[in-house]
């Protein structure tokens, strides 16, 4: 039971997230190109990546799996914007809309996970 993941929201919304992230932490200071920014590009890129993974996977079980990743690293991100905001790398009222942004994939893919249980 393959799923086309391309076709799926909560894939298409984790990467358009993916892209606004890499655009935050562009201003990032240059000292944490190894730290805080490789950390949250990462993260952020696991969310779509393990969506993906997930739906090769032949059954649902599986897939549910690897929406846990996805969830998973979903939190990782909101964490890491957080410290982000704490550092003064990033303004709250920069990020907003951002967290937004994920809350509604993470309710996309508990949504999801319910349907496929």
């Amino acid at each position: 039971m393959t799923h086309r993941f391309k076709d799926l929201e909560i894939w298409k919304q984790s990467r358009a997230l993916c892209a606004e992230v890499y655009l935050i932490t562009t201003s990032f200071p240059e000292n944490e190109k190894f730290g805080l920014t490789n950390q949250l590009r990462r993260a952020c890129v696991s969310i779509p990546s393990n969506i993906a993974e997930g739906s090769s996977r032949n059954s649902n079980k599986e897939f549910c799996r690897f929406l846990d990743f996805s969830l998973g690293s979903a939190y990782e991100v909101e964490t890491q914007l957080l410290i982000a905001t704490d550092l003064n790398f990033i303004r709250s009222a920069q990020i907003e809309i951002t967290i937004q942004q994920l809350h509604n994939i993470i309710k996309m893919i508990l949504s999801f996970k319910k349907s496929l249980n």
